[in-house]
């Protein structure tokens, strides 16, 4: 496969549909450093605290909204749709709707959405296991 390296200016701005047909023309890597670069936007939607709790739980099966619900404290349904839209519109996560009365339905992880997540965990067991540590230290440093 080949990768179309492309130096985005950092200089002027360049609107994200130039780039949204130019991926689709050739495949190309981004460059996170660059703030005219899409990824960076990538990296915002990645890096919400919604998002990296929504994607572990459609790891292992899909789930139903009210159940994104009971398990991610504090998430309300607006930002649960939001997040759930956003992730869906960039190919992460697939909305399966069963077309029932009442109304099923469901979101899983695509391909794409899985190979995130594989990233994902580690950082989120990081996280948890280091909890102490990071408690401690914000301590010590709000203390001194």
């Amino acid at each position: 496969m080949e990768i179309l390296w492309i130096h985005f200016p950092t200089d002027k701005y360049v609107p994200f549909g130039s780039y949204t047909v130019m991926a689709k023309a050739k495949k190309y890597r981004g460059d996170v450093y660059s703030a005219a670069c899409p990824s960076r936007g990538v990296l915002e939607m990645i890096a919400s605290k919604w998002a990296l709790l929504i994607i572990p739980l459609l790891a292992d099966r899909p789930v139903r909204n009210n159940e994104f619900l009971r398990l991610i404290d504090g998430i309300s349904q607006k930002m649960l749709t939001q997040t759930l839209r956003e992730l869906e519109r960039n190919g992460l996560v697939k909305r399966i709707d069963h077309h029932t009365v009442p109304p099923h339905v469901e979101y899983r992880l695509t391909p794409l959405g899985q190979s995130l997540n594989e990233i994902l965990v580690p950082v989120d067991d990081w996280a948890e296991v280091n909890l102490p540590k990071l408690l401690a230290a914000r301590a010590e440093f709000d203390e001194g």
